[in-house]
């Protein structure tokens, strides 16, 4: 960049500076136009009560027009219900579930406190909910969450709500809490809109947006979104990662708003219908007034498939509870399919291996972070022979190294590639080693790595569970807060996640000296990406559950001593090179009895066409 550009940039930085300083509204423009604001809001208020006084005098309705006066007078109520678990705000505004809380759960900020006693989880509170019907009458759009429901009647477990709007057309919400359940039973019925409405297009919308409960807030947004069961090709959901929305394509069974470890799930007897049925998910931005106290804000538009509008009633099952496995499969509507187990073969794992096995380890009364080390170890035991395979696999390949170098200094150039190729499959036939040995068990044991890489962060069992120095095994283990945010990689140190990454960097190490480096220009160099592995670990898990950095932290140092052990105690190497050696010789004196591989044959038919080719080019 030159001198002139610099200075035209000052100048231009300057200018719009100095345009920005003159242009700013002095103190009594700034007070006119909040007297303006003042002004509009007053005319409004004006005009609504102007219009309310017009209904008055329109005969055709009177009846309307006094019920929505007697609700314009009418004050906002929360009534309260609770059960064994669970604690409900109903409001008489919109006859609407207003907050929910959690007996047996707390916030992670009540947790850390440490008084000794269980404060319940607030999942939403009010104004952070609505539940209401959209009728389409006389040209317009009622949303019953608008108006000041009656309390029909009230129990100790259950309340009915009722809306009239006049002209016998009544709307009423039923709820009922179940005794020692994490779900209520909901209804709703309209009467006498028949005529006047067609079921078919009386919408349901539903909102909510969860209260932050956890310690990291970034983590909690990571695992908060929108599910739906489509009727027939089952589980759908939004995006985890941003804002999101999706038209429903078939009918669904139930919709289910998820956050890392709780969940609301609306589920009507007959379920939804596609029609009309909508599906939003919105991440606040910074400077929102939710951004810190909220994960988000779910939106649904759904259809309830009213029979008819005369006189109708849609029953519905309610949840309110934690994402536990066992907790939502027992409800057997597939409510478990929420929890991000992965997908496919990942998912299998840990459905029908990781998760039973787990569960059974916990359930015998030992600490979650034992349970955790006795999970490590049986898996280990089981994929042992896979390990011993591939050590055996190691242990060749470093015999075989000084012979392979030969060959690597015997073909430098490109146009030998081939020859030295049918050379090295040559020395690898022989001696009985193969590169792919090592290769093939890890591709047998990456499913259940990965399959653990989402199974812990999803277990609800690890939720504020402590082991050893980790406070929370759900959360990250802290052992120095900075007190400031460091650019990819936090505010804290997390002890597990930097013996995770030892242990790995020391796993590697000792496997390093077999891998081969390229000899070819511009081929990574591998030692140096399985160096650099581990320190990524550091900062790409510092912020995840303790309890995944643990089992990797374990898993990798059983997998180091069982190595060290079939080292030192199973696999004698010098043997293991006389045995090799013995082969190679025996089947260079038995040329006979040598026998090519197919792709040993077709390694020499690409060097004869390319020996070919060569001629044809001197020619």
């Amino acid at each position: 960049m030159d001198r002139n550009t610099v200075i035209g940039l000052v100048l231009i930085g300057v200018i719009l500076s100095v345009f920005t300083i003159v242009n700013q509204p002095s103190d009594a423009e700034i007070k006119k136009e909040q007297k303006e604001l003042a002004l509009q809001k007053k005319q409004a208020k004006e005009v609504a009560k102007a219009e309310a006084i017009a209904a008055v005098k329109s005969k055709k309705t009177v009846a309307s027009f006094k019920n929505t006066s007697s609700l314009l007078k009418k004050e906002t109520k929360l009534i309260r219900l609770e059960n064994e678990k669970l604690i409900i705000d109903f409001s008489t505004k919109g006859g609407k579930v207003a907050a929910v809380y959690l007996k047996e759960f707390e916030s992670y900020k009540n947790f850390a406190k440490k008084d000794g006693k269980i404060t319940a989880l607030e999942l939403f509170r009010d104004g952070d909910a609505l539940n209401e019907l959209v009728i389409p009458l006389n040209g317009k759009k009622i949303h019953t969450g608008s108006y000041i429901f009656d309390i029909e009647s009230q129990t100790k477990n259950a309340i009915t709500f009722t809306l009239d709007l006049g002209d016998g057309q009544l709307v009423k919400n039923r709820y009922s809490l179940n005794p020692n359940k994490y779900d209520i039973n909901y209804s709703v019925n309209i009467q006498g809109f028949g005529g006047k409405v067609s079921p078919k297009n009386i919408g349901f919308n539903l909102q909510t947006a969860f209260r932050k409960s956890e310690r990291l807030f970034s983590e909690q947004r990571k695992m908060t979104t929108i599910c739906f069961n489509n009727r027939e090709s089952g589980l759908d959901y939004l995006s985890e990662m941003g804002n999101d929305d999706e038209v429903a394509e078939e009918d669904f069974e139930w919709i289910a708003f998820k956050q890392s470890y709780f969940s609301s799930i609306l589920r009507p007897d007959n379920g939804f219908i596609k029609e009309g049925s909508s599906f939003n998910v919105f991440q606040y931005k910074e400077g929102h007034p939710k951004m810190w106290t909220n994960l988000k804000d779910f939106k649904a538009k759904t259809n309830l498939n009213f029979a008819d509008a005369n006189n109708s009633t849609v029953n519905m099952s309610w949840y309110f509870g934690p994402n536990d496995y066992e907790t939502l499969k027992s409800y057997k509507h597939n409510y478990d399919d929420i929890l991000n187990f992965g997908w496919g073969l990942f998912r299998w794992i840990n459905l029908y291996a990781v998760q039973p096995m787990f569960n059974f380890l916990s359930s015998t009364g030992m600490g979650l972070g034992i349970a955790i080390l006795m999970l490590t170890l049986i898996l280990k035991f089981i994929l042992m022979p896979i390990q011993w395979k591939m050590f055996v696999s190691s242990a060749k390949m470093k015999i075989l190294k000084p012979e392979i170098d030969e060959l690597n200094a015997k073909y430098p150039n490109k146009e030998d590639a081939m020859k030295k190729q049918m050379d090295m499959m040559t020395l690898y036939r022989e001696s009985g080693a193969s590169p792919l040995a090592g290769c093939v068990p890890m591709l047998i044991q990456m499913p259940i790595l990965l399959a653990v890489f989402r199974f812990f962060p999803s277990a609800f069992e690890l939720r504020q569970q402590s082991f050893l120095w980790a406070e929370d095994l759900s959360s990250y283990d802290s052992i120095w807060n900075f007190g400031v945010n460091i650019w990819f990689y936090g505010d804290h140190m997390s002890l597990f996640t930097l013996l995770m990454a030892g242990t790995t960097l020391i796993y590697t190490s000792l496997n390093s000296g077999n891998m081969q480096q390229p000899q070819q220009p511009g081929m990574p160099n591998m030692k140096v990406i399985m160096y650099f592995f581990p320190v990524m670990m550091i900062f790409f898990f510092n912020n995840y559950s303790a309890g995944l950095s643990y089992y990797y932290f374990i898993s990798t140092l059983v997998s180091i001593l069982i190595m060290l052990l079939i080292k030192w105690f199973f696999v004698d190497e010098e043997k293991l090179r006389l045995k090799m050696a013995e082969r190679k010789a025996n089947n260079s004196a038995n040329p006979k009895v040598k026998k090519k591989s197919k792709f040993q044959e077709r390694l020499e038919q690409m060097q004869k066409m390319q020996q070919e080719q060569l001629k044809n080019k001197k020619k």
